[in-house]
């Protein structure tokens, strides 16, 4: 086995008994507390990952502006450029 397919069995292993003690813990430890930390758990990470994005957003330079004076100067080069091929020098 390559070391991805190792690593896919790996993770498979580890989902498995996760599953198997998550179904331990709650159905004969304590159901309340293990639903309110998983509830808890998942509600923090929307939570994170929308903080996350709000702090990208507020400081991530704004793009620079496109400049038309240079794309006007390069549009009139080519158009001389392509007269002077049709016309002749």
């Amino acid at each position: 086995m390559n070391k991805d397919q190792v690593l896919g069995v790996l993770i498979l292993i580890l989902s498995t008994v996760g599953i198997i003690v998550y179904g331990w813990l709650l159905f004969f430890v304590a159901p309340q507390l293990i639903l309110q930390i998983s509830a808890f758990i998942a509600v923090a990470t929307i939570l994170a990952i929308l903080a996350w994005i709000g702090w990208t957003m507020a400081t991530t330079p704004p793009p620079a502006p496109i400049e038309t004076e240079t794309y006007t100067a390069t549009k009139e080069a080519s158009k001389e450029s392509l007269k002077e091929k049709i016309d002749g020098p």
